[in-house]
C-alpha cells in the first residue's frame, strides 16, 4: 500500500515537468533561440505560422526538436535553431514550455 501511495504522489508532482529538464535554464535558452519567432513564454508567437508552444506536452517538444535537430523532421528555419540545441538544452526548454500557460486549450 504505500508503495503505491508513492507512485500515485510521483505521477501527480511530475505530471508537467519533464523528467531532467529544468525549467529556469529552459526559460534562459528560450530568451535566447525561442522567443524571436514564439515569444519567451511560447503563448504569443509573432507570426500566424509559428506554433503556441505554451502548455505543450514535455515530451511533445522533446520529439519535435530532437526531430528538427536530425533532420527527421524538415524545417531549415527550426533545424539551423535546433542544431546546436544539446540534449539537456531540449530537456530545458520542454520543462519550461510545459508549464507555461496557454489561452489555447485546457490547461492541464
Amino acid at each position: 500500500m504505500r508503495t503505491l501511495l508513492i507512485a500515485a504522489a510521483a505521477l501527480a508532482l511530475g505530471g508537467n515537468a519533464y523528467a531532467g529538464g529544468n525549467a529556469a535554464n529552459g526559460k534562459a535558452i528560450s530568451e535566447k533561440v525561442c522567443a524571436a519567432c514564439h515569444g519567451v513564454d511560447g503563448a504569443k508567437p509573432l507570426a500566424p505560422e509559428n506554433p503556441v508552444l505554451a502548455g505543450q506536452y514535455s515530451d511533445y517538444i522533446v520529439k519535435a526538436l530532437s526531430d528538427y535537430k536530425s533532420g527527421k523532421r524538415a524545417n531549415p528555419v527550426m533545424k539551423a535553431f535546433a542544431d546546436p540545441l544539446k540534449k539537456k538544452d531540449i530537456e530545458d526548454l520542454a520543462a519550461w514550455f510545459s508549464i507555461q500557460k496557454s489561452s489555447l486549450h485546457f490547461q492541464r
